[in-house]
């Protein structure tokens, strides 16, 4: 099964493709006879919660008979790893990256345990960003030089990079083109703070068949931009979406 990194939030009617194909993935992955069990972490309490769910939750169901199981993740509060247990699939939404890491570090095993045994996982924005083995969380200067607008930095000052889910082995920026942050992830190559890095456009997903897979597949409208650490120097690929 497959894990999805999408350069943004939910867009089910601009870019329904990532939705249709991790749904197909869940279903063939339960096989007949029974839904689909789906955890769908989102960082988010109050008022506003249920409305934040329903922008991952109601895309799936309207593809494929499934349980929701919410994983809602507050501040200071780290999801339980047994939340991920007995599920088939995972989705992991959007919002402040910083938050999503602190949710979701201590699950980091179960998670791996669960896709690495071929549950299919979706990760939009920040869900995409903590999937990586070594995870940007945020920042936008590097030595005290500013490498992305401030606005992208999350909260943080300087470009900050922690162990995450380990579902990519490359580190993961997105909104790339759309906020500009393909700078720092750039600058964080070419720093040596990562070996490698993937920068995904809005309304674009990377598509790696197995976590730890170094290929993978472009989906959407954008671009992925691949920078790697080649002889001292930041190089960058550009794949569009095939």
């Amino acid at each position: 099964m497959s894990i999805y990194l999408a350069g943004a939030g939910p867009d089910p009617a601009g870019f329904p493709d990532v939705f249709d194909r991790f749904a197909a993935d869940a279903s063939r992955r339960i096989g007949p006879g029974r839904p689909a069990r789906i955890a769908v972490a989102v960082h988010g309490t109050g008022a506003g919660a249920p409305d934040l769910l329903a922008a991952y939750t109601q895309p799936l169901q309207a593809r494929i008979t499934c349980e929701i199981a919410p994983v809602l993740l507050e501040a200071g509060v780290p999801a339980d790893p047994a939340m991920f247990d007995r599920v088939d699939a995972l989705v992991v939404g959007g919002g402040l990256t910083p938050a999503y890491w602190s949710g979701l570090h201590q699950a980091g095993p179960a998670i791996r345990r669960l896709v690495t045994a071929g549950a299919p996982y979706l990760g939009f924005s920040a869900g995409a960003m903590v999937a990586a083995e070594r995870a940007l969380i945020g920042g936008y200067r590097i030595n005290g030089v500013e490498v992305c607008g401030e606005e992208c930095s999350e909260g943080l000052d300087a470009v900050d990079l922690r162990d995450g889910l380990g579902l990519a082995p490359f580190a993961v920026d997105v909104h790339a083109a759309q906020a500009g942050t393909l700078s720092r992830a750039v600058g964080a190559v070419a720093a040596r703070l990562v070996e490698r890095a993937v920068a995904i456009d809005d309304g674009t997903a990377l598509v790696l068949e197995a976590a730890g897979g170094q290929d993978y597949d472009v989906v959407g409208r954008g671009n992925c931009w691949d920078i790697r650490n080649q002889s001292g120097a930041a190089v960058v690929s550009v794949l569009p979406a095939g």
